[in-house]
């Protein structure tokens, strides 16, 4: 594709620490350098200890890479709380002399904890020489909602033929504090509006599913729940033998994924009785990819009119 201004796409994501040794910085990332008390620090290690890595910028890196192929113009990222940072790419497409860029959080509902803490770092570019097309939320892109429904369809199938019979869905996405949400966040509205779109294209009946929030802070306050814990509870009571979660919040495998569902739900329910399984993350999933360059394309097309 073709256009006046030299433009590219820049991919903003999370991050995640190269190894356990770098998380005290990373926490410190995470929090604006507000020290965390030791045993934070101590129980994050042993979660990423027990997953050995969070592939989350390999992921984000590839899908990265997936985009500039499909659209033929260059496409960076950055992430909010480790390497490459956000900064680093905005030097980069400087340096690159790029003109027009389309940013696009690797979070598709929008939170001011996620997504709105993406855009303030963003418009603290300090001048630098193009602008910017910040896409504020795309959790109910068509495309999107087909690859979280792939997903959900091929895994719910073997689990039900696993657990010898049908069992019930938990979409789930990432808790934030609820104070956000009294505020006029439009997170937890677009959260539940993503898992009702896949169940829908997924042929999911209202009643074969249900939606938690998970991975609550260890921060005080209030968090938006139900928890994941709490609805597995609330199935044994049921008398379900198992339940299926499609974290929707989430495009790729990382911490939230890899230990806080395969690991500590998947244990908690065991503890209940109950099997779990879940559906397998996005990762580099061709749909993805075709979401997010046809986000970058529709949005490149109406600067370029």
């Amino acid at each position: 594709m073709t256009h006046s201004r030299k433009s590219a796409v820049l991919l903003l994501a999370h991050g995640s620490p190269d190894s356990v040794d770098e998380i005290p910085e990373f926490l410190l990332q995470v929090t604006g350098g507000r020290p965390l008390p030791q045993t934070v620090i101590d129980e994050v290690k042993h979660r990423y200890r027990l997953i050995g890595q969070s592939p989350l910028t390999c992921w984000t890196l590839q899908q990265r890479d997936q985009v500039a192929r499909e659209l033929g113009i260059p496409c960076y990222a950055g992430m909010r709380n480790w390497k490459p940072f956000i900064a680093d790419a905005l030097s980069a497409m400087s340096a690159d002399g790029i003109e027009h860029v389309v940013a696009i959080c690797l979070a598709p509902q929008n939170s001011r904890t996620s997504v709105g803490l993406y855009e303030a770092a963003l418009q603290q570019k300090n001048g630098s020489p193009f602008t910017v097309d910040f896409v504020e939320s795309w959790h109910d892109h068509p495309l999107l909602i087909r690859a979280f429904a792939d997903k959900l369809r091929t895994g719910w199938s073997q689990a039900c033929a696993e657990a010898g019979g049908e069992i019930p869905i938990i979409f789930t996405a990432h808790s934030v504090p609820q104070r956000t949400i009294t505020d006029g966040d439009l997170y937890e509205a677009q959260a539940k509006e993503t898992a009702g779109l896949v169940a829908r294209q997924a042929s999911m009946k209202p009643e074969q599913w249900t939606f938690a929030f998970q991975s609550q802070g260890m921060s005080g306050g209030a968090w938006l729940g139900p928890t994941v814990e709490d609805t597995i509870r609330d199935f044994k009571q049921q008398g379900r033998k198992g339940v299926f979660i499609d974290p929707i919040g989430f495009l790729c495998d990382h911490v939230e994924v890899l230990y806080d569902i395969d690991i500590s739900f998947k244990q908690f329910a065991k503890n209940e009785g109950l099997g779990l399984w879940r559906a397998a993350s996005l990762n580099e999933s061709p749909l993805l990819t075709a979401a997010l360059a046809e986000i970058a394309r529709t949005r490149l097309a109406r600067s370029s009119s």
